[in-house]
């Protein structure tokens, strides 16, 4: 079979090739309303500042720009949280430094180093933390450009708190976005996912199948599992966390976020049975084949419909769906265990295309969560977690604060308009992980450069600063348009606004000038950033490869424990579901520090990463079969029997697979295809272990 092509990974949706680094755009990211949003809340007070000839209003205009960057969307009462706490603080960062800046570097650094590292530490605390972290470094060395008198640090402060609560009254009172669009798009981007991956199993399907030890065929096929597999989990964890925030935003669950929840869940158990008809189809025989070829063609485009219609929040032709879905139906002499999974797919594409109420939600994935932690308890236990040397977040926070400090002092030495820049690239260029950090530089500096040389052309021709005033507005909506697209469109989107930005504030400088101090800092900035994840106290993957790979065998024999319960009535479908999503999040967690690992420049322990990558694609396989257990009949007497004894030799192979111990001996006299094929991946897995040196692993 010769492979087939699969869809590169996205910052959204990862790719089989672990190694490739994830920065190809993501067109769907476009967001034109929060585009022309921020351009109203910045533009506008632009254009009055030039109509008034007040200074002050252009710090107001700033603040109101940067706190648009501090809006990552999603339920109000976080939002409003986030935004109304970047203003406060930006205001106090900017009026105090401008102020602490008359008394020099003495009193200075030491401050500004303590706020870097409380901002790039806030990560712990979730992605609006960090957020607003990220630009309150901003704030600080924009505030570092000139010193100010008390009265008008007060000025500024106020002038900030003005156009900070200007931003956020028009975002979430003005001009609100809808509030269940961010869980609409999530959810929606979720169907998509899924019918890429009913695509894709269509054309691996459609040739003919190669024998089971052939390594193309394997190869591709655990190329299909990586890719899209786990492009699926991560879009469903991501609307998992959607979904739960407006719900615990919200004093009831409304009708609108119980939909959102039960199209979540049928998208969830859809592809968990997807997971077992693509095992099932990799070592099916033609005849199956053909059988499953009709609903692998329908299947695909009537997810997508489903998707966009989820996304748009607009209902669909029932009528035409169940048309559909009966001519998808197999037929009664099909093979019993595809009609199985077969049936089940129709049933949960039927769930996702009906607008259901509450009282329609089925299974037990536990979406509707538990009530969200005291306030003290969100706020501390993060805290005390990565108050260890072992936590990639405060060696973070230690290393970009340790940067930033020659980098501020340049800002002392070589006063001006651009040394901000240098600060600016540094901290926000620099990642936890070595990886991270590498691929930020790339895309800064590429956006930076292509997005610096069409500011400096559209600056060219501006002839006057009404000119330079008004083109603020197009470009404001191209630069925060493009915001979801990924990191490097963004930069390059954006550069221009800034190119503009200092035209009209400095007009003492060219535009070719600003574009070349621009590149010259970003470049250091980013050179600076990789040579620091690359020498002070970086983490290696190899490490933590092991450790999620330990993490990952516990999982799937969990997962395996709760699949032989399901069946023999002695556990719920909810527990296995639980199971299921477990073992999916660390594969995908072990292949995040692999792909993390593969990019890292130290050769050492690669043997150990080559073998973790067969562990991966072997749990993957492992999961399939398991997948597929959950759709056998319901074993009774001797074949019961014969499957609490797989059960508990897997608990304990798994678990001696992770510790680096002797595999027990196989149960006597249970015969079994399906756990004969999970216990030949567990000797493959022990023995590849073995012979990488991971745990001294021994097969029997």
């Amino acid at each position: 079979m010769k492979p087939l092509p699969l869809r590169r990974g996205t910052l959204r949706e990862p790719g089989p090739d672990l190694a490739r680094l994830p920065v190809a755009p993501d067109l769907t990211g476009i967001n034109v309303a929060e585009g022309l949003r921020a351009a109203v809340a910045f533009a506008s007070i632009i254009l009055l500042e030039w109509w008034l000839a007040w200074p002050p209003l252009l710090t107001m205009a700033l603040a109101a720009n940067l706190t648009c960057f501090c809006d990552i969307g999603g339920p109000i009462r976080p939002r409003l949280k986030a935004l109304l706490a970047f203003a406060g603080l930006g205001g106090i960062v900017w009026g105090a430094f401008g102020v602490m800046e008359g008394y020099g570097p003495a009193l200075v650094l030491p401050v500004a180093l303590v706020v870097i590292f409380c901002c790039t530490f806030a990560r712990v605390w979730g992605v609006p933390a960090q957020t607003v972290g990220n630009v309150l470094v901003v704030v600080l060395c924009l505030a570092l450009d000139r010193a100010l008198s008390v009265e008008q640090g007060a000025v500024v402060a106020a002038m900030f708190w003005a156009g900070g609560l200007w931003a956020a009254f028009l975002a979430l009172v003005v001009w609100r976005l809808h509030p269940y669009r961010p869980a609409h798009t999530a959810i929606g981007g979720v169907w998509r996912g899924l019918s890429r991956l009913a695509r894709d199993l269509r054309r691996l399907s459609a040739d003919p199948p190669g024998a089971d030890t052939s390594g193309a065929d394997l190869a591709v096929w655990e190329a299909h599992a990586r890719g899209h597999r786990r492009a699926v989990r991560d879009a469903i964890e991501a609307a998992r966390t959607l979904v739960l925030d407006l719900a615990r935003s919200r004093a009831r669950l409304s009708e609108r976020n119980a939909r959102a929840l039960i199209r979540l869940e049928a998208a969830e158990q859809l592809f968990g049975v997807m997971i077992a008809l693509s095992d099932y189809l990799e070592r099916a025989t033609p005849a199956q084949r053909a059988e499953a070829a009709r609903l692998l063609r329908l299947l695909p485009p009537l997810l997508k419909i489903l998707g966009r219609a989820i996304r748009r929040d607009r209902p669909v032709d029932l009528r035409r769906i169940e048309r559909v879905l009966a001519r998808a139906r197999p037929a009664p002499d099909a093979d019993p265990a595809y009609r199985r999974m077969a049936e089940r797919i129709l049933d949960r594409v039927r769930i996702g295309a009906k607008l259901s109420g509450p009282e329609d939600l089925a299974g037990g994935g536990g979406l509707a969560g538990a009530p969200a932690p005291p306030w003290r308890e969100a706020v501390l236990q993060p805290i005390r977690a990565n108050l260890t040397w072992s936590s990639a977040n405060l060696r973070h926070a230690v290393r970009a604060t340790v940067v930033a400090l020659p980098a501020l002092a340049l800002t002392f030495w070589w006063p001006g308009p651009f040394t901000h820049w240098l600060t600016i690239t540094v901290v926000l260029t620099m990642q936890p992980f070595y990886a991270a950090t590498w691929q930020r530089a790339l895309e800064r500096i590429g956006g930076t450069v292509l997005g610096g040389v069409i500011g400096a052309v559209l600056a060219f021709y501006a002839t006057s600063p009404p000119i330079l005033a008004a083109m603020m507005v197009p470009l404001s909506v191209v630069g925060f348009a493009a915001r979801g697209v990924s990191y490097g469109t963004f930069i390059a989107c954006l550069t221009p606004l800034v190119v503009v930005l200092v035209e009209l504030v400095e007009p003492g400088h060219s535009s070719w000038e600003i574009v070349g101090m621009r590149a010259l800092f970003t470049v250091l900035g980013g050179a600076v950033a990789v040579l620091a994840g690359l020498l002070l106290w970086p983490l290696w993957e190899p490490g933590r490869v092991r450790d999620a790979l330990r993490a990952a065998l516990a999982t799937h024999a969990r997962y395996a424990e709760a699949v032989v319960a399901e069946r023999l009535g002695e556990g719920p479908s909810a527990a296995a579901e639980a199971a299921a999503r477990a073992a999916g999040l660390a594969s995908n967690n072990l292949e995040a520090a692999l792909s993390r690992a593969l990019q890292e420049p130290r050769r050492r322990g690669r043997s150990r990463i080559e073998a973790a990558m067969v562990a991966d694609a072997t749990l993957r396989r492992m999961a399939g079969r398991l997948a597929i257990l959950r759709h056998e009949p319901e074993p009774a007497g001797s074949d019961a029997a014969i499957w609490r004894a797989w059960r508990d030799w897997l608990a304990q192979a798994l678990a001696r697979t992770a510790s680096g111990e002797r595999l027990p001996p196989k149960p006597e006299g249970a015969d079994s295809a399906a756990f004969g094929r999970i216990a030949a991946q567990v000797e493959l897995l022990a023995g590849t272990l073995k012979r990488a040196g991971i745990g001294g692993v021994t097969p029997p």
